[in-house]
């Protein structure tokens, strides 16, 4: 605190930052949004992409370990704060930056302190100094909430270890041919044709080939629906619910037809923008899937459905806290709805791909079966090294899956082909 004695709060170098992961905390644990939805107000006012990324960065370190953050402030006061007491979350703040994020503890108390006054203040620094004079840690595995725990079952403690660490930066290839080229390229390996993993912290647009449209960024498991579709070889295929568009670069690199279709015009927008970047074409259709009717059938339909997208945990840490039965039992009946009317758009012999970045059975397997389609067993040699299909014949995939190779998100993504 010294070298901060005599300046106002706002002239304390990184404070911005800290305000801002502050909002952002406030967006997702009072209001429900999502980090990405906060991010906007949250860090607009902030003068570099640097301070940003700091703001964004604590605030998902506090979400990936806000039980066990939550655990040591409690162990040093002799009261329980409340759970939205503004001391709790600037401590859950200091804390992830010390334990995290490797700030030095004088500075998460200059810039942590300078946003309290007066008692909360004075206990947020006797908090804070007993903890680090005691040396605490956070355990090894993150705690998940103890409903998050209940829903994901035997598979939640494995799926735990894979949310420690933020995921590493996946691109995909426009042309798969060329994957030990890319890899040498890069410096990066290969976990699939056409696919090249990188080590986390790596400026997209400062990577190699990004201007010219060789990769886009695409998490390994979020290109698995698209690559059990096979070579389109001109075939007509509807990506449904596209944006923002990795899967309709993937299917138009294979040689599809494809026409994809969202409700948002916005998201759209960075599709196209992609598209011409790779160099890649397709029908952009701005509609509502659940009001759309295409004038003729598909070859093949690709459903990467609207969900609670708890699968995507590692680099989004706000869905550990704001999604519930509620949203689930919402997702569940809008996938019912799209599976129904995409189910009719197929041609005889034509297949459909569900897939949902979730983690929840009501967005997965009790979605099972389909009116008008049967089950096409995904089979092993159609997936990367280290993973297999289920028994029943369809993929789940999660956090702790590959965790030897960095992991991948969770996704559930069954097969069908058209019964006429």
């Amino acid at each position: 605190m010294k070298r901060n004695e005599g300046k106002r709060p706002t002239e304390i170098q990184g404070l911005e930052a800290r305000r801002a992961a502050l909002r952002l905390l406030d967006a997702v644990l009072r209001r429900g949004e999502t980090l990405d939805q906060a991010a906007g107000a949250a860090t607009g006012g902030l003068l570099t992409s640097s301070d940003s990324a700091l703001a964004r960065a604590i605030a998902s370190e506090v979400l990936r370990w806000l039980p066990d953050l939550d655990a040591l402030i409690d162990s040093a006061t002799r009261l329980r704060l409340a759970d939205d007491a503004k001391a709790r979350t600037v401590l859950r703040m200091m804390l992830a930056q010390w334990l995290r994020l490797e700030t030095p503890p004088h500075a998460v108390v200059a810039t942590g302190l300078a946003l309290l006054t007066g008692g909360p203040r004075r206990l947020a620094h006797g908090v804070f100094g007993a903890l680090v004079r005691g040396e605490a840690a956070l355990p090894a595995v993150p705690t998940l909430p103890e409903t998050v725990a209940e829903r994901w079952g035997d598979r939640a403690t494995v799926i735990a270890a894979g949310l420690a660490e933020p995921p590493p930066l996946d691109l995909e290839l426009r042309d798969p041919a060329e994957t030990a080229s890319w890899v040498g390229r890069l410096g990066g390996e290969s976990l699939a044709p056409g696919h090249v993993r990188l080590p986390r912290g790596t400026a997209v647009t400062d990577i190699s080939g990004f201007a010219d449209g060789g990769w886009w960024v695409q998490d390994l498991a979020a290109s698995l629906p698209a690559r059990l579709l096979g070579p389109g070889e001109g075939r007509r295929v509807l990506d449904l619910c596209a944006a923002p568009g990795g899967k309709t670069l993937q299917l138009a690199a294979a040689g599809w037809k494809v026409t994809a279709l969202d409700i948002s015009k916005r998201r759209l927008e960075r599709l196209r923008e992609n598209l011409a970047r790779n160099g890649l074409d397709a029908e952009v259709v701005v509609a509502d899937a659940l009001k759309w009717e295409p004038k003729e059938p598909f070859d093949a339909i690709l459903l990467d459905a609207p969900c609670t997208a708890t699968g995507t945990a590692r680099r989004h840490p706000d869905v550990l806290h704001r999604i519930g039965e509620r949203q689930i039992t919402e997702m569940a009946e809008l996938q019912a709805a799209l599976l129904e009317r995409a189910s009719g758009w197929l041609k005889p012999g034509g297949r459909l791909i569900y897939a949902t970045c979730s983690l929840e059975p009501e967005e997965g397997e009790q979605r099972l079966p389909v009116a008008g389609v049967e089950l096409d067993p995904v089979r092993a040699e159609e997936l990367p090294a280290g993973l297999a299909p289920t028994a029943e014949g369809w993929l789940r995939t999660d956090p702790g899956m590959l965790s030897d190779k960095g992991g991948l998100d969770g996704f559930f993504i069954a097969r069908f082909v058209s019964k006429s």
